[in-house]
């Protein structure tokens, strides 16, 4: 009886050896602002990680992935670095995910080059973070993405000659500025005025630095902002001072129009005009699951934002390496695979991951916001289709280090 034993169980451990990839468990560290000033943020992004796992429970195959998370609390990027040194040495995770200030990204890139873990971004989007690391891959943006877009709209679409650009004043908002004057100016625009308006933590009284871009009298004025509240003041000031009624529009990338604050910002921010990769109004059947699935999951009056997105698709990134590896993370490989991945159901439209510089392509909307039913809702106005990140395209700056 023992011998048989004996026998079972050395064949149970065969059979398990043989199909053992179907035990295999991915760990996941993201690290993102569960807590303070970017809360909101990192709630955005966590529940796009989740609606991804939700919406598509066969997209791992027969392996297990587990999400470990780490608070980086606020835009220092100190934290950060502390939560991506624990998750490697102490929770052993296979890869990095999350990250929604540039700074947070910036400070984790040696680590993950030294400890070779791939590392997702999911939001930061500081041009030259990826040049940083062979281990980082970005499914979120570039602030060259809609700033050098909303740029070209502005002279060729909206006919604009002159503008003024309002920055917080920290990397992802000097590659806006840097961006939206390269699309502008090579479209014939002039930059009457550059303007650096804080940084971003807590939010600053914008008054001053509005009427200072009043006082030039320019046809638009492009705000970068780290979206959430930020957005929200940056709608008031510019009504409060009257330039609308001063005949200057108020353009900027998406951040200016969160979704999930967008019917805070009130009647304000109508006219508002943007670029950006990502609303909830996009119409497009993979984006009304989307946004139905959310719905269900956090209330009918909650609503995905571009974070949001950016969650959703990075998973699917991760995903498709934890598929195509059979649940064995080696990080040279799952690089290589992340190099020109594509995938077609993304709430935004189609995406792919630029071989060359191992950012996002994707399409870029020009967006209004308008009122209808008592509602605030983006009315997309145009699409530029597969944008690259335009920096590393024309290598300004320290995108061509």
């Amino acid at each position: 009886m023992k011998a048989k034993r004996l026998l079972s169980l050395a064949l149970a451990a065969g059979c398990f050896a043989a199909t053992g990839a179907f035990a295999q468990t991915v760990k996941v560290g993201v690290v993102l602002p569960f807590t303070g000033v970017g809360a909101e943020f990192g709630q955005q992004v966590d529940r796009g990680i989740q609606t991804f796992i939700r919406l598509n429970p066969d997209a791992f195959g027969p392996y297990k992935v587990e999400i470990v998370k780490r608070d980086s609390k606020n835009p220092s990027g100190a934290e950060a670095k502390t939560a991506v040194q624990e998750l490697i040495a102490q929770e052993k995770v296979d890869i990095l995910a999350g990250f929604i200030y540039s700074p947070d990204a910036i400070a984790s890139a040696p680590l993950v080059t030294a400890a070779k873990k791939p590392m997702v971004i999911m939001n930061a989007g500081t041009a030259w973070i990826t040049n940083l690391s062979p281990m980082i891959s970005r499914v979120s943006f570039s602030m060259w993405h809609s700033g050098f877009a909303m740029g070209e709209a502005a002279a060729k679409t909206l006919q604009a000659k002159t503008a003024v650009v309002g920055y917080t004043d920290y990397p992802p908002g000097k590659d806006s500025l840097d961006a939206f004057q390269r699309g502008f100016e090579s479209a014939g625009g002039k930059l009457l005025d550059t303007i650096p308006m804080g940084g971003p933590g807590q939010v600053p009284d914008f008054t001053p630095f509005f009427q200072r871009a009043k006082d030039k009298k320019p046809d638009v004025f492009y705000v970068f902002v780290p979206s959430g509240d930020h957005a929200v003041a940056v709608t008031k000031t510019y009504e409060a001072l009257g330039m609308r009624q001063a005949g200057i529009r108020l353009v900027g990338p998406g951040d200016l129009t969160p979704d999930h604050k967008l019917q805070s910002m009130g009647d304000n921010a109508v006219g508002l005009i943007t670029a950006h990769h990502y609303n909830a109004d996009l119409d497009n059947p993979a984006n009304k699951r989307f946004v139905a699935a959310w719905k269900q999951a956090y209330g009918p009056n909650t609503t995905p934002d571009f974070m949001g997105v950016q969650g959703y698709d990075g998973m699917a990134a991760i995903a498709h390496v934890v598929k195509t590896l059979k649940g064995s993370i080696d990080a040279d490989q799952a690089m290589a695979t992340l190099k020109g991945w594509k995938y077609a159901d993304s709430p935004r439209g189609p995406i792919m991951i630029d071989p060359n510089t191992r950012d996002i392509v994707m399409n870029e909307y020009l967006s209004e916001l308008v009122k209808v039913g008592g509602r605030l809702v983006q009315k997309n106005i145009g699409v530029i289709p597969a944008v690259k990140d335009m920096c590393k395209e024309l290598k300004a700056g320290k995108c061509a280090q």
